[in-house]
């Protein structure tokens, strides 16, 4: 009697955790739809509507309304969702431990150096934000950029860990993925930068002048140190508990990598700045590309 009553829930059990992984695959999904969405429209804005003002003069009230709302807003959306594809991807991958072990550390390490940085220019330099990437935490840092450090880091070092993964073991997977890990995320600031902080619509301003395009050489420094102690720190709590996988599905990050340095780098052409595309071009798209490759291959 006891094995015909089991039998039934065991079924419904597993058609139950069947529908909810599932449920997590499309919301993963729709979330990286959004995020390219948003990059698109906000390429557009940023482009072609904001430098005409008669185009945005010519449209209807919703239409005006609309604009004000993508101006303040769309910037907080592609980061809130790139940010919810990438984490839905570590936990169907990875699992909840590994999730939380990497995002912890990346969000209150690159919110303490940020909030660090706007206040004493340590150790980035001198800066503020301005408006369209969300609440600011103390005013000063918007909630959404530490999100960012998250969701491209990530997306860095899992295709760095799985690339060196096939041709060294040991702790050398784990300095490697470290160093490359940080490198490919300076590579992206490279772009990133220059671009969003001399376009139309700048998110945030530099209070202190630079020689690399209006910014000094120690931004990227902060950079590079900023993502190497969180992914040292992720490093380490991973080793704290090992999960041993094989092969991981790498399309998710390496899109969302590969995206949001095609959005920095069209705004950076647009803006007649092209030398530090081609840093990024050599330091974070070829050695991304190479990477994923060898996990792939």
């Amino acid at each position: 009697m006891k094995s015909f009553a089991t039998a039934p829930l065991s079924a419904t059990s597993l058609s139950t955790a069947s529908s909810d992984r599932a449920l997590l695959a499309s919301v993963q999904s729709i979330s990286f739809g959004v995020h390219i969405v948003s990059l698109v429209f906000g390429l557009a804005g940023l482009l072609v509507v904001l430098p005409n003002a008669e185009f945005i003069a010519a449209l209807p009230d919703i239409g005006q309304t609309a604009f004000r709302w993508s101006m303040a807003g769309g910037g907080a959306v592609y980061m809130i969702s790139g940010t919810i594809a990438i984490a839905l991807y570590a936990y169907r991958q990875l699992g909840l431990w590994h999730t939380l072990s990497f995002a912890i550390p990346a969000l209150t390490v690159s919110i303490s150096a940020e909030l660090l940085g706007t206040s004493t220019g340590f150790p980035f330099g001198q800066y503020h934000y301005l408006s369209g990437l969300g609440y600011k935490i103390a005013g000063l840092v918007p909630f959404t950029i530490p999100l960012s450090w998250f969701y491209l880091g990530f997306s860095a070092y899992i295709v760095a860990y799985q690339g060196l993964k096939t041709i060294t073991n040991g702790w050398r997977v784990d300095l490697g993925a470290i160093i490359f890990g940080s490198v490919l995320l300076t590579a992206w600031d490279f772009v990133l930068d220059p671009a969003m902080s001399q376009t139309t619509m700048p998110f945030w301003a530099w209070d202190q002048f630079g020689a690399f395009f209006g910014m000094p050489y120690q931004n990227f420094a902060g950079w590079f140190g900023t993502g190497f102690v969180y992914m040292a720190i992720a490093s380490l709590l991973w080793r704290a508990k090992p999960q041993p996988w094989n092969e991981l599905p790498l399309s998710l990050p390496l899109s969302i990598y590969l995206a949001n340095f095609i959005f920095a780098t069209v705004i950076s052409i647009d803006g007649g700045i092209y030398p530090p595309v081609l840093l990024g071009l050599l330091l974070g798209v070829l050695p991304v590309v190479w990477l994923h490759r060898l996990a792939t291959r």
